[in-house]
């Protein structure tokens, strides 16, 4: 009798446990998102130079009533996965870029870092960023944000070209 009386609590817990796990998974949903950037062939080289701002309207308002909630009750926001990929031209890769930094903001005060790379291999025309695990609420529950980016040049741009970043959030949202 009293090893039930002990295994009950334990059982009890280990199910709400469970069941808040099942909850949250119920309740996280991805936000995608693409931008395309141009880079001018004329960056130093061996330097890090940072590149032209891009604003980003978020659309979020439209997004979590998609997904039946709002924004208040949206409880974390993390990077998923963000990826590099060159556009145009096609037959170019990522030889000249040796690392890289993609910062998020709302203003000049808020900046905190999204992804990074270092060490960037040569002959690849797709790279995978590292995500931050910075909580990134604010910055995707806004109208828009603004990716900032600096990043260190290996070898001379000899042409003008289109990268696309694909971003993918994990966001999670209160039930009540």
């Amino acid at each position: 009798m009293k090893k039930i009386l002990f295994l009950l609590p334990a059982l009890l817990m280990l199910a709400v446990l469970t069941s808040c796990d099942k909850i949250d998974k119920l309740l996280t949903f991805y936000i995608e998102d693409s931008q395309s950037v141009k880079i001018a062939s004329s960056f130093p080289l061996g330097q890090i130079v940072p590149l032209t701002p891009i604003a980003v309207t978020t659309r979020s308002d439209e997004k979590f009533k998609n997904e039946n909630t709002s924004a208040n009750l949206v409880k974390d926001v993390k990077l998923d996965r963000l990826t590099l990929a060159i556009t145009d031209p096609s037959s170019e890769n990522f030889d000249f870029l040796q690392s890289i930094d993609i910062y998020i903001s709302t203003d000049q005060n808020d900046k905190v870092l999204l992804a990074s790379a270092d060490n960037i291999p040569t002959g690849v025309n797709t790279v995978q960023l590292t995500p931050t695990t910075q909580k990134l609420d604010k910055y995707v529950k806004a109208s828009s944000y603004t990716l900032s980016t600096t990043a260190k040049i290996r070898k001379p741009i000899s042409r003008d070209i289109t990268i696309r970043t694909d971003s993918r959030f994990k966001v999670t949202a209160d039930p009540l």
